[in-house]
């Protein structure tokens, strides 16, 4: 079977603007909640069996409100809520742990993990993350890095100047096989869990090969307030295909 798995466990208000966790912000002139725009997304795909949002248990309540406000009752057949984690990772283990107990264990389980931050994400970038994740066991939505990177290992001085060219921009989806997430992740340090901040770095670490799958531009996070202005932007002026 194949799942989405929407990350939206954080409460983080830096922006400034809203008591809320930004995932629920209103966004265009409908001010359809942020989540509620990636959700749709992935209800467009017809591969995914369910779709399951994890999230921070203090908001649990409210998303299964606004499922009942913008989703029609069969899709609402179709998602799970699930109580988040303390990290993106324990968020995405959480939602494991809920499928293997709606749906049993299976080693056949693929899990399409997504930022419930970026609503602008294509049907065809997840239709590519199923497949190359079928192919390749694991894969993760990249754009080539744009502006030179920097790096500089004591925050004062610049330490090295790496390639361009070889360098990428992470975003989600980022897309695997559900059971051996959950065993690679189990079999880290605590250290290690804590400073793998994204699921693709767990495989990384273990030396299993990562497929790149090309993102977009616009496929944006919003964590900012310029980023929610942006995202205004291009939800009104309807420049996503």
């Amino acid at each position: 079977m194949i799942f989405g798995a929407i990350v939206a466990g954080g409460t983080g208000t830096r922006m400034g603007i809203s008591d809320m966790p930004k995932q629920f912000l209103p966004l265009g002139k409908e001010k359809k909640p942020i989540i509620i725009h990636t959700l749709e997304k992935f209800l467009m795909c017809t591969e995914l069996d369910f779709v399951y949002l994890g999230v921070h248990k203090d908001w649990v309540d409210y998303t299964h409100e606004l499922l009942k406000k913008y989703i029609i009752n069969n899709y609402q057949k179709k998602i799970f809520v699930v109580e988040g984690g303390t990290t993106r990772n324990l968020t995405i283990i959480n939602m494991i742990n809920k499928i293997e107990e709606n749906h049993g264990e299976s080693s056949d389980h693929i899990l399409v993990t997504h930022d419930a931050v970026r609503p602008f994400l294509t049907l065809k970038m997840i239709e590519n993350n199923i497949e190359n994740a079928r192919k390749h066991r694991v894969c993760d939505t990249v754009i080539p890095a744009i502006d030179t990177i920097i790096e500089s290992t004591n925050h004062d001085f610049i330490t090295t100047v790496p390639a361009r060219k070889n360098l990428y921009q992470g975003q989600t989806p980022q897309s695997f096989y559900a059971s051996e997430f959950k065993n690679l992740y189990n079999n880290l340090t605590p250290d290690e869990q804590n400073n793998f901040t994204d699921a693709c770095s767990v495989f990384v670490r273990n030396n299993i090969p990562v497929k790149l799958v090309d993102g977009a531009g616009f496929n944006i996070k919003i964590t900012t307030v310029s980023d929610y202005r942006i995202a205004n932007s291009i939800i009104e002026g309807d420049i996503i295909d």
